[in-house]
């Protein structure tokens, strides 16, 4: 009997199924564009959500690749950089969290190309190339979905310098306050940056870290979509989730980009199982492909 070796997807910088057309020309891409009325939300607030990035059979199709590779015995699972069944710290609560779906099935790999994330997270930072950081999958199962704790992405991230990072969280399911949709605290991508807290465990734990002024200003909002929806933040804006007692289920999935011109901060490797990249070297090659190019758009 052979041995199975898993097909890695990031070999592949470009669109490698007919999940989504990538426009040839700038006309083509004009569909895609943010306005400047959500482009001053974003840099007012730090975030901006209801940006709808995918058609109804994708997220269907996106949902069937995830009920493969959720499984633990699944064949590829050797290309997550990293797998948690469950990250919760409460143990009664599951949180599924993963990175590197993109890696193994096709439909998460071109949501990477998907012109409508691709445009929108340029122009949020500033009209720049963009370059893929990392992917993540959080899932909460119906009744005891585990929280994901207020943080700050890019406090878990400061081994890539200059902060000029992007999020974009997406609903393969509806996200409402009834299944723990995601909150933003609107205005806090000016607090500077904050401790890191364990990201499934206590969902308080950062305001400890808060001045008086910060929690005066702690004022988190839902952020309730319809699936396929997505919103962007801020790498200093400050979010989390709360549990899932629903009858529902609470699919996502996320990913995060940075400009070109990004540069390792550590000699260490940046994601588990790929080449370090030296620090002060640009951050590029294999694992960490460019998504858009301006200059043909």
């Amino acid at each position: 009997m052979s041995e199975h070796i898993p097909r890695d997807l990031s070999v592949f910088h470009q669109l490698v199924s007919d999940m989504f057309k990538w426009p040839a020309t700038p006309g083509e891409w004009e569909p895609y564009r943010l306005n400047d009325e959500q482009l001053k939300f974003f840099a007012d607030h730090g975030y901006i959500s209801n940006i709808k990035l995918l058609e109804e059979w994708q997220v269907d199709l996106l949902n069937e690749e995830l009920a493969e590779i959720i499984d633990p015995a699944h064949p590829d699972n050797s290309l997550f950089y990293q797998f948690f069944s469950n990250s919760s710290t409460d143990p009664g609560s599951v949180l599924f969290h993963a990175l590197g779906a993109w890696r193994i099935k096709p439909g998460f790999h071109d949501i990477l190309w998907n012109p409508a994330f691709a445009m929108a997270a340029s122009q949020l930072l500033n009209d720049q190339n963009i370059r893929f950081w990392h992917d993540q999958l959080f899932c909460k199962p119906a009744k005891h979905g585990g929280v994901v704790a207020w943080h700050q992405d890019y406090s878990y991230w400061t081994r890539t310098t200059p902060m000029q990072h992007l999020t974009c969280w997406v609903g393969l399911d509806d996200a409402t306050t009834e299944n723990g949709c995601m909150y933003y605290v609107p205005n806090s991508h000016r607090w500077g940056l904050l401790e890191k807290p364990n990201l499934t465990g206590d969902m308080e734990g950062l305001l400890s870290v808060l001045t008086e002024e910060q929690k005066a200003g702690f004022n988190p909002i839902p952020i309730e979509l319809k699936k396929g929806y997505g919103s962007f933040h801020h790498p200093l804006l400050v979010h989390g989730s709360y549990e899932n007692r629903s009858d529902r289920p609470r699919r996502a999935f996320v990913l995060n980009v940075f400009a070109e011109g990004t540069v390792s901060g550590s000699d260490e490797t940046l994601m588990p199982g790929t080449p370090a990249i030296p620090k002060g070297e640009p951050v590029g090659g294999q694992f960490f492909p460019l998504i858009i190019d301006r200059k043909l758009t």
